[in-house]
């Protein structure tokens, strides 16, 4: 098989990984888990369980089976819990692999009774996103009675903001912990933590906080950037004054400019709502985005860079609080939306 070299590169810092469970961590007043769906957040699942395993994590979440048989063998020590549960569909997966089902309805409940060979279980318990997990009326009615439930999670629909959700879930939950017996309680996301330690029951579940994002104000200046997207540079190509570049000559050359064009477009997960905010760096200089982006290519404005030459590389700015603001993409889509042509790889 030839060996290709991707023109993209998406580099994962896991010292500065490692950094943020730790503080999320300390901040929750609780064991901290991680989120690790969506094959990491789009970073690499297994690096990322194998930096927090090695770390002291011991407890991982993933959406699907399919996710779960990908980690396959875990770390020594490590649990993996599913959060989507358990469909028909499901349950030899859910039997034969090390992991545990989050069960999210009477019907997963009801099926994991009966052919769940008495395995442990998670159980969901929706304290008011009507999203996944039990009412708790049926929770509180018998329908989870002799389930070997591990951890009972519940999930807060409204963490990042200052919402009077937050503590009537809050509230809900803790009635819920007083009449179901679990092993441990788990509420709080990377917004729970940030909302204090009264949210950690005894386990957290951080997602996008682990991966650099800021989910709340609290957490801004303690989490660092995990990702680094780079791309190779295609053509180094002179603009005299007054030309155009791309697409709908969206960006006319107000002098003589320099333009580097980079192997990275919306087919990369880098859309066109970065047109006009974005930008990325060589050597520590500055080059602002120009025109529009393109599905695989996208150029940048070398005017401080005019040694830049075709086959070097161009950092795309990525500082996720900052893109989101700049470019109107949640943090989550961000990261999740780079594409599979990227070679993921550890700084």
């Amino acid at each position: 098989m030839i060996d290709i070299a991707s023109p993209q590169r998406l580099h994962l810092d896991s010292d500065a990984l490692v950094h943020n469970w730790r503080w999320l961590a300390r901040h929750g007043g609780a064991e901290a888990g991680a989120a690790i769906k969506a094959d990491g957040y789009g970073l690499g699942a297994r690096t990322v369980m194998e930096r927090l395993a090695a770390a002291g994590c011991r407890h991982f979440f993933v959406a699907t089976w399919g996710e779960a048989a990908a980690l396959m063998p875990l770390p020594e020590g490590v649990a993996l819990s599913v959060l989507h549960g358990v469909g028909a569909e499901d349950m030899i997966a859910a039997r034969m692999i090390p992991a545990r089902p989050v069960l999210n309805s009477p019907q997963q409940v009801a099926r994991w009774r009966e052919a769940g060979e008495g395995l442990p279980c998670d159980v969901m318990i929706d304290t008011g996103m009507n999203r996944l997990g039990l009412r708790v009326e049926e929770a509180m009615a018998g329908a989870l009675d002799g389930l070997a439930i591990e951890t009972l999670h519940s999930h807060l629909a409204s963490a990042d903001e200052d919402s009077d959700q937050n503590g009537q879930q809050l509230a809900a939950f803790h009635a819920v912990r007083t009449q179901i017996a679990a092993r441990r309680y788990s509420l709080a996301n990377s917004a729970g933590i940030c909302l204090g330690a009264d949210y950690g029951f005894d386990l957290t579940r951080p997602g996008i906080a682990l991966y650099g994002g800021i989910p709340r104000r609290e957490a801004e200046g303690h989490i660092r950037q995990v990702a680094f997207p780079e791309a190779r540079v295609l053509q180094v190509r002179d603009v005299p004054a007054g030309e155009t570049v791309g697409y709908g000559a969206a960006w006319t050359a107000p002098r003589d400019s320099r333009i580097a064009v980079v192997n990275l477009g919306y087919a990369d997960g880098y859309l066109r709502c970065h047109a006009g905010s974005g930008g990325g760096r060589w050597n520590g200089r500055k080059l602002p985005l120009v025109g529009r982006v393109s599905m695989d290519l996208t150029a940048f404005d070398a005017r401080d860079a005019t040694e830049i030459a075709e086959g070097d590389w161009v950092t795309v700015d990525y500082d996720l609080p900052r893109e989101s603001a700049a470019c109107g993409l949640s943090q989550y889509e961000l990261l999740t939306g780079l594409g599979a042509r990227f070679d993921r790889r550890e700084k």
